[in-house]
This record gives structure tokens, sequence and C-alpha cells, in this order.
């Protein structure tokens, strides 16, 4: 049951608030002094305070309840403060509202609005404890993987992200096959590194094969080498990825453009660690930790016959689902800073355009945006126009004009943005407003 504390000198007040919300299921607790106040206020939590403005024979000018509520602002400065006022403190506790107080109500208070505004603040301040304790668990729970775990300077900020992060760094040290799917350029190889970094072979290789990068006829040559002759162009024995990964780890990425031929081979390996290279008939033996991934949808592949399911099971023991960019936003802005060149700063209009992209290239798409825009910005800092983006649905027709028309302004006026802005009929700092959002630059 939340908690109201009453704080006034006149005890049928303090009786008629107490009836008040014991008939709505809220609990009151009611003070006599300000001193008796405080010390409630010390002893226990409570939802909400209501003060009383005067507490002497003064009842002029309301100085005691604005000492009382300054107190405590200062010792519980999350509470919220409901002020009872007679008209003649009226402008005091106008002053405290400015102040941080919550409400103020005049005597005699109307029971609907107080019942209304003590539920409101109730149910706000049951929010933001929630929101809070949230907030806490997830600054300990990233305080406690950069504490414990190594994670190659991954940027992030967005729960989401966190939540692959956490599952990555707790399997990393089981030694079973992990399946890490998502778009392009979301970040799959910077999760395989960091599993690779915390798994118990972080000492040994980490190797990498594009799947999707090379000719079919020779991915098998690059799993699992050949030996001189295997192929036309083979002059010279070769060792392949596997070879390479002994007693570390292979990161096959696209992994659904292996062909079938591959796929059996590699599903061999999985199952007993043995292989042959090309052209050989002599039995290898190796221990690799194999991390995959694919932008593919692998059960599709699976029902169009284009993809073993049996390798499927065996790659997918911990599926990794790493999210598209835009399913992450609280990522945007910490990796862009992350890209950005030195000495280079993003206006507040540039943010906003970052945040309003839909990212399709995901994190790759931003990091070259980030380097474009670093080159083409004049000065240190970046403006929506430097980014290259596309504006939002529709803002695009709306934009040219309005950019045309201050461009106009500006010439007729010589930069001089008051006379620019008189003659748009804008003040000036909404003339700088758009001129940001446009991303029109200021004349030095």
């Amino acid at each position: 049951m939340p908690t109201v504390l009453i704080i006034d000198d006149n005890a049928a007040v303090g009786m008629a608030l107490d009836v008040l919300f014991s008939l709505h299921d809220i609990a009151a607790l009611r003070a006599a002094s300000p001193e008796e106040g405080l010390a409630i206020l010390e002893r226990q939590p409570v939802d909400l305070v209501i003060q009383d403005m005067n507490f002497t024979a003064d009842t002029t000018s309301g100085a005691e309840g604005v000492t009382l509520f300054r107190a405590i602002r200062k010792r519980h400065p999350d509470l919220p403060v409901i002020l009872l006022t007679a008209w003649t403190h009226l402008d005091a506790a106008v002053d405290l509202v400015k102040a941080g107080a919550a409400d103020y109500l005049s005597k005699p208070w109307d029971d609907d609005r107080l019942l209304a505004t003590v539920t409101n603040l109730i149910e706000l301040g049951q929010a933001n404890r929630a929101l809070n304790q949230r907030l806490q668990r997830e600054r300990r729970a990233r305080r406690e993987l950069e504490q414990h775990h190594d994670l190659r300077g991954l940027v992030w900020a967005d729960p989401a992200t966190e939540r692959v992060l956490s599952l990555a760094c707790q399997v990393a040290r089981a030694d079973v096959p992990i399946l890490i799917t998502g778009p392009n350029g979301t970040g799959k190889e910077r999760i395989a590194e960091i599993i690779q970094a915390n798994s118990q072979v972080r000492d040994g290789p980490f190797v990498v094969l594009n799947c999707g990068a090379l000719p079919s006829e020779l991915i098998e040559a690059e799993l699992f080498g050949a030996d001189a002759g295997a192929y036309t162009g083979a002059s010279k024995a070769r060792e392949g990825k596997f070879e390479a990964a002994d007693g570390g780890t292979l990161f096959l990425d696209e992994i659904g453009n292996l062909p079938l031929a591959g796929q059996m081979k590699l599903l061999r390996v999985l199952e007993t660690g043995r292989f042959e290279r090309l052209g050989s008939n002599r039995e290898r033996q190796v221990r690799v930790r194999v991390i995959s991934a694919t932008n593919a949808d692998l059960a599709a592949m699976i029902r169009q016959g284009t993809f073993r399911e049996d390798l499927f099971y065996r790659l997918n023991v911990i599926e990794l689902k790493l999210p598209a960019l835009a399913a992450r936003p609280g990522d945007i802005l910490p990796l862009a800073q992350a890209f950005l060149p030195a000495g280079k700063v993003l206006a507040p209009a540039a943010e906003s355009a970052l945040l309003a992209h839909a990212w399709p290239g995901n994190v790759r798409e931003l990091k070259n945006v980030m380097a474009r825009a670093g080159l083409l910005a004049q000065g240190s800092t970046i403006q929506p126009a430097d980014l290259g983006l596309p504006l939002p649905a529709g803002a695009a027709a709306d934009a040219e004009p309005d950019r045309d028309a201050i461009a106009r302004a500006l010439a007729r006026a010589n930069g001089v943005i008051a006379q620019a802005a008189a003659d748009l009929g804008l003040s000036r700092q909404a003339l700088y407003r758009r001129m940001e959002r446009l991303g029109i630059e200021r004349s030095p």
C-alpha cells in the first residue's frame, strides 16, 4: 500500500486527509511539526509528502513551509512534495513549484483534484523506481561483464546488445560449436572474437574463412588444405584453415554459402576431428572450436535442400542472434562517437538524423558514414548535411523549399542572422534551429 506523509499542525486537516486517503487504499502518516515530519522521513520511506506552508501564528509569510520544503528537498531530492497553501502564501508556493515541488493546492482543497494528483505522483514514483532499479541492474551487469571478461573493445549501450554479449561470455568456455545469426554488418565477427578471447583456447589461433568470398571449387581446399597436384594450379602442398586453427578457433563466416560437398566434409570434421587434404589419403587430426555465422535463413535452405539439416544441428548447439542496428538504437550514438575522427563532434541535429535513419547496412554503414562526415565537415562540428543520409520519408520535399528560402534571405541580408530572421518572420533562435536542422552553415 502506498504511503503519504501529512505535515500539518492543524489536527482537523490531518484527520480529514487521513480519512480521505484510507477510503482509497492509501496509508497516511501524520506529523504536527516540521521537526516531527523530518524525523519520520529519516525512519521510514514514504511515497509522497503533503505539507502545510505555515506552522506559527504568523500566517502571512509561509517562511516555515519554505524552510521545510528545502530541508526535504536536500535530504530526499526525489521525493514528491505537494504544498497546501492559503491564498496569502500563493507566491511562495509558486516559487517552490519552480524549485521542484510537485504541485500546490489551496485550502480548502478539492478532494477529486487532490486524489488525482496524489495517485498520479505515486504511480509516477513507482515507475521511476522500477526504471532506476532496472538501470542499476544493467549497470551492475555491465560492470561485471567488463571486469570479468575480455570484450575486445566493443562499444555498446543497448540492452539488446548486452543480452547477446552476456550469453556469448557465458558460453565461451563451453567446448561446443556456436552459430551467430543476424544481418550483414551487425558485428558477428566481433562477437566471435569475444567468444575466442574468453574461451579455454584464448591463447590459440583465431582463423577466419569467409565462405562467400571464394569460388565453390576452392572452398574445400581452403578448409582442408591440398597436396601438390590436387587441382589445376596446385604446384605445392598448402595448409587448410582447420590445420591453421588447430588448438584455437575457426570462424566460418557466411556458412550458408558452403556448397553441399563441403558441408558433408565439414560435418565429418565436427563429428570426429579428422579430415584429409584434397589429393591425399592421409588422415589428419585437429582440435578446433568452430564458430559459424550467417545472415541467411538456414531453416529455409534446409527445406529447399541446399543446406544439410544434420550439419545445421551440429553448428547450432548454441545460437546467438545479433539484432540489426535499428533494433538496438541505444548503440547508434555511442558507436558514432567511437567512429568519429579525432577532434570532431556531432551537432545535436546530426545526432537526431543518425537516430532517425533505418541503417540497412547496420554498423558497417554507420562506420562508413562517420568516416565520410569527418572528411566533409567544415570545421570541428558535424552537421546533418555532412552525413549524406536521406531525409525521412516525406521530409525531402518539405526541406528543399525551406532551405532555398533561408538561403535567399541570408543572401539578401548579407549573412546577418537578425535581418534574415526578420525577413522570414522568425526569431533569431528559431532561424538558428532551422538552419541546424537543414545543415545550413552560419557565415563566419
